[in-house]
């Protein structure tokens, strides 16, 4: 995360209560990833992403149904796993709600694959680091262990916007709710830069 960015929209589920975590260790990367957004939560399960750079009102419409047609979910986060490539992560049991939601928009948004098309059957998880020097997976479960497991209750999907210095919620869905998107606050008094 260290070269400048000009942005990428994520649609993501947050997980409040490892965000602190998250927070240090996104400090610890690029402090410019910080979101200063209140609603934003940095700790969370990717559903698509990159998605959309300038969705459209339609496009908003058709992500509001499908989260509208996913009823609430429970899942706990104990499991810690490592990826090939060295990100440590805890995996949601169960995740097979995370994959329904990800189906179904890859299938609305042919033209975002997950990740960019890299993975082309991405595992639900919650990236908490990276392997590198005084960094594995032990190290990783020692800081959180206190926390573990983490039981959430999935009741929304947040359209999240990473950008160096403009990390900020564009909108939120809650689940099952057919009255559909809620503009993130924070949104209505964002700052001109």
């Amino acid at each position: 995360m260290s070269a400048w960015s000009t942005g990428h929209s994520v649609l993501v589920v947050p997980v409040p209560a490892l965000d602190d975590y998250v927070r240090r260790r996104t400090a610890h990367y690029d402090l410019s990833f910080l979101s200063a957004d209140p609603a934003f939560v940095h700790a969370h399960v990717t559903l698509l992403g990159p998605w959309l750079k300038h969705p459209t009102q339609s496009d908003l419409d058709t992500v509001a149904s499908i989260v509208a047609a996913t009823e609430p979910f429970d899942t706990t986060f104990a499991t810690f796993d490592v990826f090939p490539d060295g990100l440590i992560h805890l995996r949601p049991d169960p995740d097979t709600p995370f994959r329904r939601l990800t189906a179904a928009l890859v299938t609305a948004f042919p033209q975002c694959p997950p990740y960019a098309g890299e993975f082309p059957d991405p595992v639900p998880h919650l990236t908490l680091d990276r392997c590198a020097d005084g960094i594995t997976p032990r190290t990783v479960e020692a800081d959180l262990r206190h926390l573990l497991p983490v039981r959430l209750h999935v009741d929304r999907v947040d359209l999240q916007w990473w950008a160096n210095h403009d990390c900020h919620v564009r909108r939120s869905w809650p689940l099952g709710d057919v009255r559909g998107t809620v503009e993130a606050p924070s949104r209505l008094v964002r700052r001109q830069r």
